[in-house]
């Protein structure tokens, strides 16, 4: 089992960052490549950002509608993932959920096998 504890969510205004984070503790070796995902009020979850890492190094990966403006990134000595999130929109409102466990295609978060409980994200125009 892996636990995915998100954190970092808040109400900030359009233009604004914020800086998710998400610890993850239990069998961490499933924690090679996390994701992000979003779910606005009345919509399908959907992938923001993943980041996976092999011998070969660290990949990253974003929806168009996040590129350039959302980071990934992970801290290995404390298991934990970030998603720093600059030049916040309206659309972006949502609450967004850290991954785990991937089996199959990382933009689909039927592959993932473990999630966060969720952290809120609004942004005010």
């Amino acid at each position: 089992q892996v636990q995915l504890v998100e954190s970092g969510g808040g109400l900030v205004q359009a233009g604004g960052s914020l800086r998710l984070s998400c610890a993850a503790s239990g069998r961490t070796f499933s924690t090679y490549a996390m994701g992000w995902f979003r779910q606005a009020p009345g919509k399908e979850r959907e992938f923001a950002a993943a980041i996976s890492w092999s011998w070969s190094g660290i990949s990253t990966y974003y929806a168009d509608s996040v590129k350039g403006r959302f980071t990934i990134s992970r801290d290995n000595a404390k298991n934990t993932v970030f998603l720093q999130m600059n030049s916040l929109k309206p659309e972006d409102t949502a609450v967004y959920y850290c991954a785990a466990g991937l089996d199959g295609s990382r933009w689909s978060s039927s592959a993932y096998q473990y999630w966060g409980q969720g952290t809120q994200v609004t942004v005010s125009s």
